[in-house]
């Protein structure tokens, strides 16, 4: 019996010393993992320390910020009426030999807006309702109203909205300046048709631009765009564009424009015009009808265009970032300020600029008649220059908007059917009245028939309208208008007018 204990005994000492060493053995190797790192590693890292990987909990609620923004997003429905472009075939027309048949049919487009005030104003982007003759904005409650554009603007893809009433819940600006990367956001809008929908996210990146390289949903070409988005991975599908990028206070920092896709639908990226230019856009056409627009006055290119094509000159840049100064147009401010050919611009008033996008996102802030710090690097020498910034006239005179047709001085009508017939076209449009303007200096009569406006065939008045906004955003070198037509004697006739004041 006394052997017996002595054997427990002996099993239980063993026990407890066993159970002593592992714990000692533990805490040295847990030790030792602590101040060498993962796996046992040495990293030789001063200051590295295990951090705890929870997720903070304070900025992760967005009940507040859906609450604050649902409400001031609107659905929008654009309709454009009918267009003699849009054929329609029989099936019986194929069998016997007969041309297409042409079916008036509205196109419908759908998108989202943000009311900005409480009077009713609404941001929203042009692509949703460009080419629109019927604006209707639906509200969360399912409320109805018209809606009248006070003004559009294609090259940062915004336009404003204007509905009747008061006291309209809206949401407040907020700095998008001050977003950072990996900072919660909120996407708020209208997928397919879906109303008042949240979904959530993280800024992704900041000043993107030259993203039109691939396929992308409310995209516009590259040259046309004003671009420095924010980019997220907040869930944006079409039906979206026009709505609301909020951060977790309920503050408006973008408006969510495009989706980078293959299919159209949401693949993980999307992109929003950040609050920095939609305040400058949206005040802009309130205000004057039109935008005030600066230039530097500098033609540019970019770094590896220009490794490209004068390697030579690239390997003489002691620069990686920056745009490179290729020429100067008439009457340019940078040259008179001292900037030369050959120098490569790297800041706007201390804000760096890595590419074209960047430089144009920072300018499009500023108004003719603004004076900006550049900051050049020319050759190993850093120089800064005070520029004051001009307007696409070469001055700093406010623009006031105007109707492309003033200018012509002209009014026009589509052609009737019958017209159609004896001329053997299906489009065109007629000059109804002369009055001053370009039209009467180039002598171009009353019956006159326009079928092409720059080789482009001209359908109706509106697709005529459009052809002159886009001429007039050109440089001014590159304001031409050449037309073909119809006279009345019935001889083809053209002219090319310039459209510079």
């Amino acid at each position: 019996m006394k052997n017996s204990w002595k054997l427990l005994l002996s099993f239980l000492l063993v026990g407890v010393v066993s159970a002593a060493v592992g714990a000692g053995t533990y805490s040295y190797l847990s030790n030792k993992h602590a101040m060498n790192g993962t796996g046992g590693v040495v990293f030789n890292q001063a200051g590295y320390k295990n951090v705890n990987y929870a997720t903070p909990a304070e900025n992760t609620d967005f009940t507040y910020a859906a609450e604050q923004t649902v409400h001031a997003v609107v659905h929008i429905k654009s309709i454009a009426k009918a267009s003699d472009r849009q054929q329609y075939m029989s099936p019986w027309d194929f069998f016997f030999g007969r041309a297409p048949q042409y079916r008036s049919q509205p196109r419908v487009g759908f998108g989202s807006g943000v009311i900005i005030s409480n009077d009713g104003y609404i941001v929203t982007n042009n692509h949703v309702i460009e080419g629109a003759d019927e604006i209707e904005v639906t509200m969360n409650d399912d409320k109805s109203l018209k809606a009248k554009l006070i003004g559009a603007d294609p090259e940062s893809d915004l336009a404003l909205l204007k509905i009747e009433g008061t006291d309209f819940p809206f949401v407040p600006f907020g700095d998008s300046d001050q977003l950072k990367v990996g900072e919660w956001v909120l996407a708020v809008g209208n997928p397919f048709n879906l109303t008042s929908t949240v979904t959530a996210g993280i800024v992704s990146a900041k000043g993107r631009g030259n993203i039109a390289a691939g396929s992308g949903y409310g995209m516009r070409q590259a040259q046309d765009r004003i671009e420095s988005y924010i980019q997220t991975d907040a869930a944006v599908n079409p039906g979206n564009s026009g709505g609301a990028l909020v951060n977790t206070k309920g503050e408006l920092v973008g408006i969510n424009t495009a989706i980078y896709s293959e299919t159209g639908n949401y693949v993980g990226y999307s992109f929003a015009i950040p609050m920095s230019i939609v305040k400058k856009v949206v005040s802009d056409i309130k205000q004057y009808g039109v935008i005030q627009r600066a230039m530097l006055g500098v033609s540019i290119m970019e770094l590896p265009q220009l490794k490209q094509v004068k390697p030579d000159e690239y390997e003489k840049l002691k620069v990686s970032d920056g745009v490179y100064v290729a020429d100067f147009p008439s009457n340019s401010s940078a040259k008179s300020a001292g900037i030369q050919v050959g120098d490569v611009i790297t800041a706007i008033d201390g804000v760096k600029i890595k590419n074209f996008s960047e430089l144009r996102a920072q300018i499009s802030r500023y108004n003719p008649g603004d004076k900006v710090k550049v900051q050049v690097h020319r050759g190993s020498d850093e120089k800064v220059y005070e520029v004051e910034l001009k307007n696409d006239q070469g001055n700093t005179e406010i623009i006031k908007g105007v109707k492309p047709f003033n200018i012509l001085g002209a009014s026009f009508e589509n052609i009737s059917d019958s017209q159609k017939k004896k001329l053997g076209v299906n489009f065109g449009i007629e000059v109804t009245g002369i009055k001053p303007g370009k039209f009467q200096d180039y002598e171009i009569p009353k019956g006159f028939i326009i079928l092409k406006a720059n080789e482009m065939k001209v359908y109706s008045v509106s697709d005529f309208e459009k052809m002159i906004q886009s001429v007039l955003r050109q440089d001014p070198g590159d304001r031409g208008l050449f037309l073909t037509g119809i006279g009345t004697n019935g001889k083809v006739g053209y002219y090319a007018i310039d459209l510079n004041d």
